[in-house]
């Protein structure tokens, strides 16, 4: 029996997107931004605006098996990719558990640090960095980097 006032769609009782569609979305992001692919280039792959690539990336539209079967191929990825690293606390926020009231429905998730490397900005630097083709110029960019994050760690 369901729980009053639950969505049956897949949401949270606050309204907000569900946590395994977020997910999903941010792993599509991070493929798509690898890849060096824009919101509009992909939206043109599948058929679809870039404002509607932009809510499957926020979570805000579910993805269907036949959408993602079409995102897998591509971006050049299984379609166990969108689900992969996916926490014990996101899948336990399945709509299933939702639905079925498994789940605390009143608590909002926990809100979790953002992993640096889905980052944009971590994204293209590791872009460029192998867009360097000299192996001498790209190591010197390297130790660098390397140099500067340790003396940014003994300056704390």
């Amino acid at each position: 029996m369901l729980k009053k006032n639950v969505s049956t769609r897949g949401r949270l009782e606050s309204g907000a997107p569900n946590p395994v569609d977020v997910h999903v979305g941010a792993r599509m992001r991070l493929r798509r931004t690898l890849l060096g692919m824009s919101q509009e280039k992909l939206g043109e792959a599948i058929g679809l605006t870039f404002q509607q690539v932009q809510k499957y990336e926020r979570g805000a539209n579910r993805i269907g098996a036949s959408r993602l079967f079409d995102l897998a191929r591509v971006l050049d990825v299984p379609v166990s990719y969108f689900f992969d690293d996916m926490s014990d606390a996101v899948q336990n926020l399945s709509p299933v558990n939702v639905i079925k009231g498994s789940v605390g429905l009143s608590e909002e998730p926990a809100t979790f640090e953002a992993d640096p490397m889905t980052k944009r900005e971590t994204l293209e630097l590791v872009r460029a960095y192998y867009n360097i083709t000299d192996p001498q110029v790209r190591k010197r960019v390297y130790e660098l980097a390397k140099a500067l994050a340790a003396a940014n760690i003994d300056e704390e």
